[in-house]
């Protein structure tokens, strides 16, 4: 691929405009709140862009792409099954726990439900999976520039990682809101030609679903037997695994995510954060999940002259799926947009793992364990250092992410060792006050070691079997899916086996934290379209429609 002038200059202005922006929001920066938290002012539209957005980084875009190709329309799940309930969830029960305790992260909610035991434990392994999935966004990028134009991977990892520190160091997360903002734009803009030339040459829906084999293009109807799809998931473990385990556990207890909706300016504005965001969310497999079913029409039919790389043991490399189309399609000028497109998803998803990093760090770590009472100044300079930590410990994940064929696979196995767990403690946590804190830490130790056994007793796609095989899975998302039940299943019977015979806290301590001993925000008086609730079950039913309409 050969970009010209005008490819680069808006590849440069892209970068002079984040940067810029860095640089405006640098002098509303006065406290360390202010740095890690946006002093909590942000408006309702702005908070639920980035919300989605958080999670529309490099390794979302191009993994999903590369989904869509590899297993075809069940991909969708990871939108419908897997995000759109569990957000709704988010906002109508779980954000009134979040937002009206004032913890100014997942891991403080969990120190005031229990105790700084669990606070510690959730606050290194989230701290370890953000950097995980920053260094993904990182090998992504790196890889796509040495795919598609040729430069040196280790060259183009350092770049890019400065890049993202500098906006970062200078505008905090109030920068990265408004580039994740920024970013959703661009992504949308940036891949729609894709889809809209690829439907033009294969002749539309119709002909895309003729060109492939019919599990490709249908949601539900193989699901019956995990030898019947390309996903290689069975109906229990689709529903289960994705959709209740890691959907809620993902969207309900990452603080990546729910960050963005503590943020918000007040209570209301909170709720509705995550659940207008579900709307654009059901919505965007026409983006990143539509392009990967085109190429794989493209490559069934011969008279096409489009390819996608291959990796070094000569199978394709599904991850070079989205850059091998905008290679395919895009001329000068066009290919610029596309390719800073990519780049903006890649900037995004770092810059929002390093914020949720260096907020955690800060605040649940440092000043938790190492100096609690220090003055603002100095955590405001410890938040910054965290910032260049986080960079440098996302260069050197990267190189992990290269073993893995599909960037979503090692992704969900990420979120089956941390999030599966975590989901089952908050749910206990939230709606029962008798879970006590000794159950909650050992549930989730053994709910984690659960996770780490299991993958070490099972095989999939040469992933996983360290310790011997007793069952191989027809794919990584497959032997995902099956950890992240398990997961959650061992934590959850832990936690309410120990909670019975061990003492739970006063209820007293627990006002603002559990359900019924908790005072809901009551919205009646709000129009209907300012009603958490209402906007969900409308939210929920057009979700409804489209599974049936793609079932």
């Amino acid at each position: 691929m050969q970009l010209h002038f005008l490819d680069y200059l808006i590849i440069l202005i892209y970068f002079a405009f984040v940067i810029g922006t860095g640089a405006l929001i640098k002098r509303k920066i006065k406290t360390s709140s202010d740095f890690l938290m946006s002093g909590r002012s942000i408006r309702l539209w702005l908070a639920s862009l980035s919300f989605i957005s958080a999670n529309l980084g490099a390794q979302e875009v191009i993994g999903m792409v590369a989904s869509g190709a590899k297993y075809g329309l069940m991909t969708n799940q990871f939108y419908w099954l897997g995000a759109v309930l569990a957000m709704c969830f988010l906002g109508v029960f779980m954000m009134p726990f979040y937002y009206g305790s004032r913890a100014r992260s997942v891991p403080e909610y969990l120190a005031l439900r229990f105790d700084e035991r669990i606070r510690g434990f959730n606050a290194l392994t989230f701290a370890a999976m953000t950097i995980f999935s920053s260094g993904i966004s990182l090998y992504a990028l790196a890889k796509l520039l040495e795919m598609m134009l040729r430069w040196d991977f280790q060259y183009s990892i350092w770049i890019a990682a400065l890049i993202v520190m500098i906006y970062v160091l200078l505008g905090g997360l109030t920068s990265a809101v408004y580039n994740e903002v920024l970013q959703f734009f661009l992504i949308v803009l940036g891949i729609a030609p894709v889809v809209f030339l690829g439907l033009h040459d294969i002749g539309g829906w119709a002909a895309v679903k003729h060109s492939l084999a019919p599990e490709m293009t249908s949601v539900w109807r193989y699901t019956g037997n995990a030898r019947e799809n390309k996903m290689g998931v069975n109906l229990f473990s689709m529903c289960f695994g994705l959709g209740f385990v890691l959907a809620f556990g993902y969207w309900c207890t990452d603080f990546l995510v729910v960050q963005r909706a503590m943020i918000a300016r007040n209570m209301s504005a909170a709720r509705r954060t995550p659940v207008i965001a579900a709307i654009p969310k059901m919505f965007m497999p026409v983006i990143v999940v539509l392009p990967g079913l085109l190429a794989a029409a493209l490559l069934s039919r011969h008279t096409f002259h489009f390819s996608i790389p291959l990796s070094d043991d000569g199978s394709i490399n599904y991850n070079m799926t989205l850059p091998a189309m905008i290679s395919y399609y895009y001329p000068t000028g066009l290919l610029g947009v596309g390719l800073t497109a990519l780049i903006a998803s890649f900037m995004s998803g770092m810059a929002g793992n390093v914020t949720a990093f260096n907020t955690v760090w800060t605040f649940d770590i440092y000043q938790s364990y190492l100096k609690k009472n220090g003055s603002d100044r100095h955590y405001l300079f410890v938040g910054k250092l965290s910032t260049i930590i986080g960079i440098l410990l996302s260069v050197f994940t990267a190189y992990l992410a290269a073993s893995f064929n599909d960037i979503m696979d090692f992704l969900q196995l990420v979120f089956g060792f941390v999030n599966a767990p975590l989901f089952a403690t908050f749910l206990l946590g939230m709606f029962w006050k008798r879970a006590t804190p000794d159950a909650a830490f050992w549930g989730l130790i053994t709910g984690t070691l659960s996770a780490a056994l299991a993958y070490g007793l099972t095989l999939a796609e040469g992933k996983g079997g360290w310790i011997m095989v007793l069952h191989t899975f027809r794919s990584g998302m497959g032997q995902a899916f099956t950890i992240s039940a398990i997961a959650w299943m061992v934590c959850f019977a832990v936690t309410v086996i120990m909670s019975l015979v061990t003492r739970s806290r006063p209820e007293e301590e627990l006002s603002g934290l559990v359900y019924g001993l908790t005072k809901i925000p009551q919205s009646k008086k709000e129009p209907w379209y300012q009603q958490p609730l209402t906007l969900a079950l409308i939210v929920l039913s057009v979700c409804l429609a489209l599974n049936i309409i793609f079932f």
